[in-house]
């Protein structure tokens, strides 16, 4: 997949959860103290002058004599990385502790922890989080098994794995949105918007508070293929020039003609939809398809049984539409005192049978291109979808710049929604307020 114009995703976008959190002084550093941690810059030195970065580098790297690592996991993943974890000290004689950090905060706890040599030696991390971490030298670059890692992986998880040119993360999972539908009401998956708004018309009846479909009309994260099925962008040059921005392009605004109609059979205002009340319609039955993600996948099987299906987004104007999607990436922290360990499991706990073994736990959407080809994913109803969606999604651009976007775009959406607002002119001012946020006030 071409990734011209990349960029996309969200701090909406429910990338991990719970917050159990470690303490600042726990016993988690693997002996580690202050005193004895390398500098990033003497490791990073170290490992290219000891490693040179190439294939043959690759299939000999051994871990480092005594290492021992420290590995930040979700709450929810804690099993996968349990699995992992006694998988790695078996092959390679290495403890592995795990230490519970939501995804969302590793980041911010590797700034603060890092120096001290109190942080993992490997991370979890959502890759909109990646040109934080990499901007304040917090991580190492993935360069041993860089070559198998891009070739192995996704194109849109490389990207989302990379910064300023250059591959950091370690992929492991993707995540995107699809269309769920009840197929007692919808008898056929819809190919397109104009289907879903034929349908609709036969089934929206807003006094009996019934909607042939419904998302979250006013939050970006979901409204973007209607701005980058037809050609719109966030940012160019592959999501890092943010003064090239294609929010209201002629693609764009193409793209959010279909979006404008679609209220034809949604006649509601954008304020009153959100996650609660969509999912009781749909489990309901009153609300015949909701674009959402896999997130919602066990509640809505357990609501519709057999009658739950899920398809990829419908197509806008011919073309197939572009989701937004995140990326879960390991990183090595850059302060490691064991950084060939770290990469040895980095590169393990993200391979293809890892993957698959994730998958098998909490569902997620492998990157890996064998995995996806595998029978448990292509055998899956349901998460074979997303999976292909995934292939035709962009993931956000990790550049500061991205927080300027979502205040000014998720108030254009509303005003094109609930005012009937010219495509155009409110993207237009979108665009002159994230121009002014650039090369002026900083997103809060």
């Amino acid at each position: 997949m071409e990734l011209k114009k990349l960029m996309v995703l969200t701090a909406a976008f429910s990338m991990a959860a719970s917050i159990t959190a470690c303490s600042s002084n726990n016993n988690g550093n693997n002996g580690k103290n202050a005193s004895a941690t390398t500098a990033p810059a003497d490791n990073a030195t170290a490992t290219n002058a000891a490693n040179s970065g190439n294939a043959s580098a690759a299939g000999d790297i051994k871990p480092e004599e005594g290492a021992s690592l420290l590995v930040w996991e979700s709450k929810e993943e804690r099993p996968f990385a349990e699995e992992m974890a006694k998988q790695f000290t078996a092959k390679y004689n290495v403890p592995v502790k795990i230490e519970e950090v939501a995804p969302p905060d590793q980041v911010g706890k590797l700034t603060q922890d890092g120096p001290s040599g109190l942080a993992a030696d490997v991370v979890l991390i959502p890759h909109d989080n990646l040109g934080k971490a990499v901007s304040a030298s917090l991580l190492l670059p993935n360069d041993i098994f860089a070559e198998q890692t891009k070739a192995n992986n996704t194109e849109a998880s490389i990207v989302g794995s990379s910064y300023d040119g250059e591959l950091y993360g370690y992929p492991r999972a993707a995540e995107t949105y699809a269309l769920y539908y009840n197929k007692s009401l919808v008898k056929e998956a819809p190919k397109t918007f104009d289907d879903v708004i034929t349908f609709g018309k036969t089934f929206t009846d807003k006094a009996k508070n019934k909607y042939g479909i419904m998302w979250e009309v006013g939050n970006m994260y979901f409204g973007y293929p209607f701005i980058a099925t037809t050609g719109g962008y966030l940012f160019g040059k592959d999501g890092t020039d943010k003064d090239d921005i294609g929010l209201n392009n002629e693609g764009a605004i193409e793209g959010l003609k279909t979006y404008a109609k679609l209220k034809e059979i949604l006649p509601i205002k954008s304020g009153d939809i959100n996650a609660d009340i969509k999912r009781s319609l749909f489990s309901s039955g009153d609300v015949a398809m909701d674009m959402t993600g896999p997130w919602e996948l066990a509640a809505y099987k357990q609501a519709l049984g057999d009658n739950l299906g899920v398809t990829p987004v419908p197509t806008i104007d011919g073309k197939t539409a572009i989701t937004f999607s995140g990326i879960k990436i390991f990183g090595v922290n850059a302060y490691t005192q064991y950084p060939n360990a770290a990469k040895l499991y980095a590169e393990f706990a993200s391979s293809k049978e890892s993957q698959l073994e994730l998958n098998k736990l909490v569902g997620s959407i492998p990157t890996n291109n064998e995995a996806l080809k595998d029978p448990q994913i292509t055998g899956d109803p349901y998460i074979s979808v997303f999976a292909e969606q995934a292939k035709n999604s962009q993931p956000m651009p990790s550049i500061p710049a991205m927080g300027n976007v979502w205040s000014p775009v998720n108030a254009a959406l509303p005003e094109i929604w609930d005012n009937n607002a010219d495509p155009k002119a409110a993207m237009d001012k979108a665009v002159q307020q994230i121009k002014d946020l650039n090369n002026g006030a900083t997103a809060k």
